[in-house]
């Protein structure tokens, strides 16, 4: 069957657009984007053409905008452009060439996309460039979501010549004199998917000659085997996370219970930071003592009695916070602190949050600071018995993942107030006290 006939029945099986509706084509001036313009047009799609200038081959680039411009005109359809300075922005948002060149390809894109209504960008990916991602991700170690290849449909993003091999397209370029530019740059291997094009693919190709057809038959399996395996891990996720707030608990026998735990490590902690890598050690934090952890850019996995405990790291700039004078409020992470100087003695608060401080015991400035290995105090209600706040912990049953987020309340070196936690005896009211600080914590 030939080509044209091929992408009807293929834009028919997969219904890419509505009857009426308009595509944005995305037009290089290369041999693929003006066969897949060729091929719509032939098919009778509505579709306008979106094309790049880089300004990365001189002359190079404005005579493909150029060629493409001149053919919109030809066939009456309509056309968007745009240029870059894609050196100077890639030095910019410290990328690659080629990453920034896509990143503003696709942003251009989707906002004529916005600004016009069309249904789709449509681009010309095709068979090859599906067997060089599908290689470029397996040796990279990308897993399951890698293997799948380059999708048909990604959001607004469609490909309907995916279907068909860089032979065919050139075979239908030269049949119809689909007239394009050789863009000089895909002759030199310094780009990794070059080089995977110019060396790799035709090597494998030597032994097997039909194995991109394979590849992606292969990855069309793939894609459709990954559906079940993200519903089915999805659902164990599900029931193998607990939150508490902020933090996820992961019961540790319950993870080691399953068949396959790396597996499931990887899926449950590469949202949070963790790369495939880590799973081992993930494992080995499961089967360790309590204390122990590990972290990722963003998040901390901590090993606490009986469960593995997620929580987000802290990101304040400073370890204390001076407080010179009341009334004041102060901010700590996700801890909002309010002091105040009462006249008069109040009622004692049982509730934690609350600390009410005898202000002669006090001397200014006030420190608020994180709790470090070492510090003690007076707990209230132990009368003068001194103890070490880590031992407090202890006895507090206080998680692992909770000790990081204490802050103590300090004057002259003296530990004062165990936010939200505990009052230090020496601290505290009095019959003869006169005047009071409270120190709210929310």
């Amino acid at each position: 069957m030939q080509l044209l006939a091929r992408f009807k029945d293929h834009w028919k099986k997969e219904q890419y657009a509505a009857p009426g509706q308009a595509l944005l084509l995305a037009v290089s001036g290369g041999r693929d984007s003006m066969v897949l313009a060729h091929l719509l047009k032939a098919s009778g799609i509505s579709f306008a053409i979106g094309h790049c200038n880089f300004s990365l081959r001189d002359e190079e680039s404005d005579d493909d905008e150029q060629l493409v411009k001149d053919w919109a005109i030809e066939k009456g359809i309509s056309f968007f452009t745009t240029r870059f300075d894609t050196a100077a922005q890639a030095k910019s948002m410290g990328k690659g060439i080629q990453e920034t060149a896509r990143i503003l390809r696709y942003t251009w894109l989707e906002q004529v996309r916005t600004e016009k209504g069309f249904a789709a960008i449509a681009t010309a990916h095709h068979a090859h460039d599906n067997a060089e991602t599908m290689l470029i991700n397996l040796f990279k170690g990308t897993g399951i979501a890698g293997l799948h290849g380059i999708r048909h449909r990604h959001g607004h993003l469609i490909r309907p010549l995916l279907f068909a091999t860089r032979e065919e397209i050139r075979e239908y370029a030269a049949v119809h004199q689909v007239p394009f530019r050789e863009d000089s740059s895909n002759s030199s291997d310094k780009y990794l998917r070059n080089a995977v094009r110019l060396n790799i693919i035709p090597a494998i190709e030597n032994y097997f000659p039909a194995a991109v057809q394979q590849m992606n038959e292969t990855i069309r399996r793939l894609a459709e085997a990954e559906v079940f395996y993200r519903k089915e891990i999805t659902r164990q996720i599900k029931k193998l996370k607990e939150q508490r707030g902020k933090d996820i608990f992961i019961p540790v026998l319950k993870l080691l219970k399953y068949d396959a735990p790396e597996t499931i490590c990887y899926e449950l902690f590469r949202e949070y930071g963790f790369h495939a890598t880590q799973t081992g050690e993930i494992l080995k934090l499961a089967l360790s003592d309590s204390g122990k952890w590990m972290e990722s850019g963003s998040h901390k996995l901590i090993r606490d009695r009986g469960f593995l405990i997620l929580t987000e790291k802290t990101t304040t700039a400073t370890d204390f916070i001076l407080i010179p004078e009341l009334p004041a409020t102060v901010q700590a992470e996700a801890l909002s602190f309010q002091f105040a100087r009462l006249d008069a003695r109040p009622e004692v608060s049982a509730d934690q949050s609350t600390a009410c401080i005898d202000a002669s015991q006090v001397e200014f400035p006030l420190i608020l600071r994180r709790w470090r290995q070492g510090d003690y105090f007076y707990p209230l209600g132990m009368g003068m018995k001194k103890k070490k706040l880590s031992r407090f912990f202890i006895d507090q049953k206080l998680p692992v993942h909770k000790k990081e987020a204490v802050w103590v309340l300090e004057s002259n070196k003296r530990i004062v107030w165990v936010a939200g936690l505990r009052l230090d005896e020496r601290f505290k009211l009095r019959p003869s006290t006169t005047a009071c600080i409270r120190v709210t914590v929310r």
